[in-house]
């Protein structure tokens, strides 16, 4: 037996000057926050403020929504606006929490933050609070134009309700985790993926308006964004089941600063994600209509590009890296170190050959270093294995000794019984390396 849904709702047409007094009683609570946005001191707004601002431009945009108000000529602009303020207090929301926990990421105050990232943040929530005040002003306009009733309560912050901040007492007993070597390998192993992927968007700062222009949607966009950022909550999400409140994060202090360091680019993105959408939905770049060309004049650009990519994507990437160095030292941690001794190339450890084996060494992650007359020399440098081909060549060493993790030897061995890929193609076991000479180092 077949069953029809239908709906109980019947669809009947107002006018726009019907819809006023409707919006007056719907707009009621954003009002009454925006009175007290007027007269606050934005240095004191906490993360309750944002999410509740968030909420109320969310239930009005659902309102408006649900009569038609982007569908009519009127209130459309009304409509864009109230969605423009709603991402933005999102974005604001989710920095807010990363500046109030700041500290606790960076593992506390004896681990300062990246070079300028307080004060960026600062910057960044700066422009996000003007953005939110001129856009609100907006909103004020237009319902003096179609006389919408404004509302004189004032929005209750929650900023004043403590002083002092209270936690409670950490006493939760440790948890063993099984095959704790295994889970801690696969985690730092994520980790550098992630770090991997971010890195060869090499999105850098960019002053340059009309470059920062082409950057997004071209280069980044929401989807990436949301994207990288869900990769990057799967790797945390194994760390908090697999290693937080368990003895390895206790006895390894690296860890929990490991979390702290996925944990700011994993906010961080999200934050990109909203601005992103803001950007490509409400600004005229992308989208141009009547609406967004008045609201791309309230809020600029060129500033939203600069806080989007100069702080948000740019902070993200410089944690991610950090989170890489980070995870190749836990990852040595858990290598037992074994020795292969392999032949030294035909014409000697010159830049293709070297470069081939720092591409494979770094590849890994873990270090490796080429052994010469008692000397070591780290194999994740091209610089360095040069520098040992000259001793090698004055002792006349047929074959040289190499030490680290067996699995990146093992490698290593492959490609010397392929004489280095002197004259000879990359085997299948090496496949990698293809594609890492292809955007690694151009010496080769």
């Amino acid at each position: 037996m077949e069953y029809e849904i239908k709906s109980s709702t019947q669809l009947k047409e107002i006018s726009e000057v019907d819809f006023t007094p409707m919006v007056s009683a719907a707009g009621e609570p954003f009002f009454a926050f925006y009175n007290y946005f007027l007269t606050c001191d934005f240095k004191t707004l906490v993360k309750k403020d944002y999410s509740d601002f968030a909420q109320i431009c969310n239930n009005l945009e659902s309102f408006l929504d649900d009569h038609g108000a982007r569908n009519n000529k009127y209130w459309a602009y009304f409509a864009e606006l109230i969605a423009s303020i709603r991402n933005l207090s999102i974005a604001s929301y989710i920095l807010r929490h990363v500046l109030d926990r700041q500290t606790d990421y960076h593992g506390g105050p004896d681990h300062a933050p990246l070079d300028g990232f307080v004060e960026e943040g600062g910057r960044t929530l700066e422009f996000l609070n003007s953005s939110l005040l001129a856009l609100s002003k907006a909103v004020e306009e237009e319902a003096k134009r179609f006389g919408v009733e404004m509302t004189k309560e004032v929005y209750k912050s929650h900023r004043d309700i403590r002083e002092t901040f209270f936690i409670l007492p950490k006493n939760m007993e440790e948890s063993r985790v099984k095959n704790k070597e295994e889970r801690i390998v696969e985690l730092v192993h994520k980790v550098r993926k992630v770090a991997k992927i971010s890195s060869q968007e090499d999105i850098r700062r960019e002053t340059d308006p009309e470059k920062l222009a082409l950057m997004v949607p071209t280069r980044i966009d929401e989807k990436k964004a949301r994207k990288l950022k869900n990769i990057i909550h799967g790797v945390q999400s194994d760390y908090d089941t697999y290693v937080k409140n368990t003895e390895v994060e206790r006895e390894n202090t690296d860890l929990k600063l490991l979390r702290g360091y996925i944990s700011i680019p994993l906010h961080l993105l999200e934050m990109v994600r909203w601005i992103s959408h803001f950007y490509e939905r409400h600004e005229d770049a992308i989208r141009q209509s009547e609406e967004t060309i008045k609201i791309s004049a309230i809020v600029k650009k060129e500033m939203v590009l600069d806080r989007l990519i100069n702080f948000g994507y740019f902070y993200s990437d410089q944690y991610l890296q950090k989170a890489r160095k980070i995870s190749e030292k836990i990852l040595n941690l858990y290598v037992t170190a074994v020795q292969y001794e392999l032949p030294v190339p035909a014409k000697g450890f010159h830049a293709r050959p070297s470069t081939y084996i720092s591409l494979i060494v770094n590849e890994h992650g873990t270090d490796v270093f080429l052994l010469v007359d008692g000397q070591r020399f780290n194999a994740k440098s091209v610089m360095n294995l040069m520098m040992a081909a000259g001793m090698i060549y004055d002792m006349g060493l047929k074959t040289v000794v190499f030490e680290g993790d067996q699995r990146v030897l093992d490698d290593l061995k492959i490609l010397a019984e392929h004489n280095y890929c002197e004259d000879q193609e990359i085997p299948r076991e090496l496949n990698y390396l293809r594609i890492l000479r292809n955007v690694g180092s151009p010496v080769i």
